[in-house]
């Protein structure tokens, strides 16, 4: 059966997911952990999303995260590779019913970094962008249920701008973005 694609109302226990969830990654990556950042749509208060809790460990060696792989499996997490991007490991955990996706970067990786981190601070700043990327999303899973390819293609133009807005205001707030764990 196809992953039901399902954007549900915000909740305000993902802030907690994300907090419970980042200690237990951080022990699993032990002292190659830099940072951690809870990223996407959860990390938005009052936006809509899939009830997926995206977060972003930022690593002193991306290499080195692949040892840390038998670490993220006693954690229940589908270790996936790159999975597309270069120079990031991606975990996912849940199968069909995802709970959390991990993406993890180098400290090398900061355009990866800052594009994420940029996206979730302009929608946290910008209260019509974030209406606006609701709507659009509510939408799409009405369209197109058990289809995410169709779902993700329809948000990619919309994704794109918004990213080009958010690093354009980031980089005219003096590069400022909120800290670690955020």
């Amino acid at each position: 059966m196809a992953m039901k694609v399902e954007v549900v109302a915000p909740s305000a226990r993902w802030p907690e997911e994300f907090r419970r969830e980042a200690a237990r990654i951080a022990a699993a990556l032990g002292d190659q952990l830099v940072e951690i950042h809870h990223i996407g749509s959860t990390a938005v208060p009052g936006l809509a999303a899939k009830p997926i809790i995206d977060i972003l460990p930022v690593v002193r060696d991306i290499e080195a995260v692949d040892a840390k792989n038998p670490a993220f499996e006693a954690l229940g997490y589908e270790c996936m590779g790159e999975f597309g991007i270069p120079g990031r490991r991606y975990f996912r955990r849940g199968g069909d019913r995802r709970t959390h996706q991990v993406h993890v970067f180098g400290q090398a990786s900061q355009a990866d970094i800052l594009r994420h981190l940029a996206v979730r601070d302009y929608l946290r700043a910008h209260v019509d962008a974030a209406a606006a990327y609701a709507r659009l999303k509510i939408a799409l899973a009405a369209q197109f249920p058990f289809d995410i390819e169709a779902y993700c293609d329809g948000k990619d133009a919309f994704v794109r701008q918004l990213e080009r807005d958010a690093l354009a205001w980031y980089r005219g707030q003096g590069g400022r973005a909120a800290g670690p764990g955020c």
